[in-house]
């Protein structure tokens, strides 16, 4: 096969096939993401799915993906990206078949880490693929048409996910939100494997695996507890994993300190941490994906469990948000960011202050037996514009903050931080809604998360004031400026 370099024989003939590979299987891997948040009441009625399985299933995923994603960066450099990607999808394709045949809710848990997992060796495979396989303007467009398409795989989740299950094709129900990786899949890897070149990794990239063994500890024994403790009543070890999670992230970051000091390759730049702007950027994107991931699966339970819609109205029900993230996001990236720098961060978060009060007040003045979904309408579309507004700006003020060799290794750190806060989201406010749901109070329900939520976005706003003045662009993001590294280990789109 041809050398892909531009330098050597011109373009890859295949390089566009190569995108759509990328997007498709990249798509696939985030769409499991949310797809499951409308799969609820057919867990519990299909395997005796109980609150905390419920919890477990959504957050579960995103849990390993996140503590997953760094270690797959690494990976890719030492065994080759396209190796790893191959090896990602094909692991992902077969633990979506485990997903859509599990006999019971423990073993549908199971296999959704084991999904996650295989994502985290999938996704951080993207961006290295296409910088091997175009340059200068050519991937200054790629990645005009990557970002906003991935973007587009979260929001219509539960739209799709609710189209299959109240579908009930072939009387798969549920299940078919899994099995409908399987053609993607199995194709993706069929072009894949033909069509991406060969590239040999770099055998002298040492990985850290005790180090990425340590992560992934300290982020179960902090999601764990989140899950369970409602449930439990808060025992003691509740609070003792939480606080052994807390000195596991202390050993990791000492660690990566002591592997660089011995001349050997870290997971993690030690350097990020030694930076107050970039470190506190991690605790707001934990924050603010926190309370976004998380009510955005409250307002689905509500719908279904609370006001009865089926599976599609649910999906449906999620569009105002969905739209009102895009319009945020719009604004945010085309006009505010530039104009106005990190006021854009202060002012999303009060936008969706407004829209959850708004919310708030459109609960209280609900009747049972007239409710559509446009009754909430209004303050859950406010709510998106203010998402989207911070969404769109976010990562650039924080990589602001940070060398430009070391966008690479932070654009990784930064993507696990993101999925692991949605873990923890849906792990807390899932366990505020469900614990006064038991009672049949769903109102009450969503009033908590909404608080919750709020406590949230104040940490959040608070942090903000600590980011740079000023974002990077996205090509600085990306390494494509003229005096950025060529490096792109552990970058993650």
């Amino acid at each position: 096969m041809r050398d892909p370099s531009p330098t050597a024989d011109g373009p890859y003939r295949w390089r566009w096939l190569i995108l759509v590979v990328m997007l498709v299987a990249e798509i696939m891997d985030l769409l499991d993401a949310s797809i499951v948040n409308v799969a609820g009441p057919a867990l519990e009625e299909s395997l005796g799915a109980g609150s905390v399985g419920l919890q477990w299933v959504i957050g579960g995923y995103a849990l390993t993906l996140g503590a997953g994603l760094v270690l797959g960066g690494r990976l890719g450099d030492r065994y080759g990206r396209r190796r790893m990607f191959l090896a990602g999808l094909g692991a992902f394709t077969a633990a979506s078949l485990l997903c859509a045949l599990a006999p019971n809710i423990a073993s549908l848990i199971v296999f959704r880490l084991l999904q996650g997992a295989a994502g985290a060796m999938l996704l951080p495979q993207g961006l290295g693929l296409l910088r091997e396989n175009f340059s200068g303007p050519e991937l200054t467009r790629v990645f005009g048409i990557f970002g906003p398409v991935l973007g587009l795989g979260g929001i219509i989740g539960p739209v799709l996910g609710g189209f299959l299950i109240e579908g009930d094709f072939f009387g798969l129900g549920w299940r078919s939100v899994f099995l409908v990786n399987l053609p993607i899949g199995v194709a993706a890897l069929a072009v894949a494997a033909k069509y991406v070149p060969k590239k040999a990794g770099d055998r002298t990239v040492s990985v850290d695996m005790a180090g990425a063994a340590l992560v992934a500890a300290s982020c179960g024994l902090l999601v764990l507890p989140l899950n369970q403790g409602q449930e439990a009543g808060w025992p003691l070890w509740t609070w003792l994993c939480v606080a052994a999670s807390a000195v596991g992230f202390v050993m990791f970051a000492l660690r990566q300190r002591r592997t660089v000091a011995a001349g050997r390759e870290a997971l993690v730049t030690p350097g990020l941490l030694r930076k107050p702007a970039f470190t506190v950027g991690l605790g707001g994107i934990a924050l603010f994906f926190a309370g976004l991931v998380g009510t955005q699966l409250v307002l689905t339970l509500y719908l279904q469990i609370g006001r009865h819609f089926t599976a599609g109205e649910a999906g449906l029900g999620n569009l105002p948000l969905a739209v009102g993230t895009a319009i945020g996001g719009a604004v945010s990236g085309a006009v505010l960011a530039d104009r106005i720098g990190r006021k854009v961060l202060q002012i999303g978060p009060l936008v969706q202050l407004v829209g959850a009060t708004l919310l708030w007040f459109e609960l209280d003045g609900l009747t049972p037996a007239s409710f559509s979904i446009w009754d909430i309408a209004p303050g859950v579309a406010v709510s998106g514009i203010g998402a989207g507004m911070v969404i769109a700006a976010l990562f650039s003020f924080i990589l602001a903050a940070v060398d430009d060799d070391e966008i690479g290794s932070a654009s990784g750190v930064l993507s696990a931080v993101q999925s692991v806060g949605g873990s923890v989201g849906v792990a807390v406010l899932g366990s505020v809604f469900f614990a006064q749901a038991k009672t049949g109070d769903f109102t009450g329900g969503f009033h908590r998360a909404l608080v919750v939520q709020a406590c949230l976005l104040a940490a959040f706003l608070a942090i903000t004031f600590l980011l740079p003045r000023r974002g990077r662009s996205d090509d600085e993001r990306h390494g494509l400026a003229a005096d950025a590294p060529t490096d792109t280990r552990h970058a993650v789109v």
